[in-house]
């Protein structure tokens, strides 16, 4: 079977509260700072045999001047040689399929002129990722090993890193506190998100 080209997924926004709550270096989606109506996005993929979510986010001034480095990549539009996002491994999440929605570019693609913007820099941004797959996978599994076996080596990095071994019993419990009491199962826990943001940052600025 053909191995599925990695996508890009909302994340549920009631879960990332939670988790903001057991480490301060989870991406905020607090209304108090004007981030609660704004979409969490990111790329999911294995870490150690969990899933985890990848925050994708907007570029920043100080974007333009970093490099690089074992907790973050630059994403440039080849055509262009444009900086057009950036992803942040050191606040990458444990994830659950009943946190996750993928997003669907092409039905985007069919919405207003706001979303079909919003969707021609996602089919960008995602066509990059999707051609550094391999080198996206082995840098979030790297720095997933260093801060969870060895943090003291890399003490900088690590304090800026989420505590994912923390995040994961948060995901576990959060799950648990969630389960169908008459089933047994998982209650489908993911918020409707609205595609029509008018006058909201459609990304995740950090």
């Amino acid at each position: 079977m053909k191995k599925e080209s990695m996508s890009l997924y909302y994340i549920d926004m009631k879960y990332i509260r939670e988790l903001s709550k057991v480490d301060d270096n989870v991406m905020s989606v607090s209304p108090q700072i004007n981030k609660g109506s704004r979409p969490f996005v990111g790329l999911v993929l294995m870490c150690n045999s969990n899933q985890y979510c990848i925050p994708l986010s907007s570029p920043k001034p100080k974007h333009y001047k970093m490099k690089n480095d074992k907790d973050f990549s630059r994403i440039i539009h080849r055509p262009t040689g444009k900086l057009i996002g950036v992803l942040n491994f050191n606040e990458m999440i444990p994830v659950d399929n009943s946190l996750i929605q993928k997003i669907n570019i092409p039905k985007l693609m069919k919405g207003n002129s706001k979303d079909r913007a919003y969707a021609e820099l996602l089919k960008d941004e995602l066509s990059w990722c999707q051609q550094n797959e391999e080198s996206i996978s082995n840098k979030a599994n790297k720095l997933y090993r260093i801060v969870t076996e060895t943090p003291q080596k890399s003490r900088n990095l690590t304090r800026r890193c989420c505590d994912f071994k923390k995040l994961e019993k948060a995901l576990d419990k959060y799950l648990q506190k969630n389960l169908n009491p008459s089933t047994g199962k998982e209650i489908n826990l993911f918020d409707e998100i609205l595609l029509d943001l008018t006058g909201q940052d459609r990304h995740n600025k950090l």
